[in-house]
């Protein structure tokens, strides 16, 4: 378990044949949160705002962390199938699941699977569909940290990314980056991070309600990709926000916590 320090506690669990760590944090129902493909970035404001009225549950995916790897896993869509089985074996019911980035995309690919298992659909800034105007940036064409620069619209102005990645890394948090593209590079890397097949079959979740928000700015996956998801997913809600780029939950945390909270008490 964490020290009381933590605003978090976490768990080592049995899930699918497999260990996965888990952080929880807060009181009332569960939400799970899926991250992205710089691994779990530590308790962001957004966290500490959602767990004043949910549960959090934030796995960190196979590989991550101390989540035990899965050499079989060798695309999304297997990443989804254990995701699945998974939540299955945890117990938590229908589950409203927030994504963003790569966690969108494994989000977008398990409702398509299993539309019941949510309750609620957000996906944030979300990979898995190919942009129709402009490109998904290669992230592995630069470290880890110019990857993270470049997610911001306005990196100087926000306090939240200083405290975060506005100083030298540790040793850990290197390390925390490198098994989080490790995992990246493994799911998404051809053709790269987006599956062809997933537009097509997003029809699927048209009877679960689906958020979907997007930077205006998003230098990493154009919003032409959130545009494209809002298409094909009927009845959909997208939300562009302004001066903002690829974490919304950071870059406009006010703004991004009101419009998901309004969302999961609709």
């Amino acid at each position: 378990m964490a020290t009381t320090s933590m605003p978090w506690t976490e768990e080592m669990v049995e899930a699918a044949g497999s260990k996965l760590h888990i952080l929880k944090s807060g009181t009332g129902q569960p939400l799970l949160i899926l991250h992205d493909e710089t691994g779990h970035p530590g308790w962001l404001r957004y966290h500490a705002a959602l767990a004043q009225h949910y549960t959090l549950y934030m796995p960190l995916h196979p590989g991550c962390g101390q989540s035990e790897r899965l050499d079989w896993v060798m695309n999304i869509r297997d990443l989804a199938c254990w995701y699945l089985d998974a939540l299955d074996e945890l117990g938590l019911g229908q589950v409203p699941v927030i994504g963003g980035s790569l966690g969108g995309w494994l989000a977008a690919e398990m409702a398509t699977m299993c539309p019941q298992q949510f309750k609620r659909l957000v996906l944030v800034g979300a990979m898995g569909v190919r942009p129709p105007v402009g490109e998904i940036f290669d992230m592995f064409l630069v470290v880890s940290r110019a990857y993270l620069h470049a997610s911001f619209a306005d990196p100087a102005s926000t306090a939240e990314y200083q405290q975060l990645y506005g100083v030298d890394p540790t040793p850990e948090q290197t390390e925390t980056w490198e098994l989080a593209r490790e995992l990246a590079s493994l799911v998404g890397w051809r053709p790269y991070m987006h599956d062809p097949a997933l537009p097509h079959v997003l029809r699927r979740v048209r009877k679960l309600p689906t958020l979907i928000v997007w930077g205006r700015q998003d230098a990493i996956v154009p919003v032409s990709a959130g545009e494209a998801y809002h298409q094909a997913i009927p009845g959909s809600r997208l939300v562009v926000l302004d001066h903002c780029g690829h974490r919304p939950e950071i870059e406009q945390a006010d703004e991004f916590v009101r419009v998901v909270r309004e969302f999961l008490q609709d």
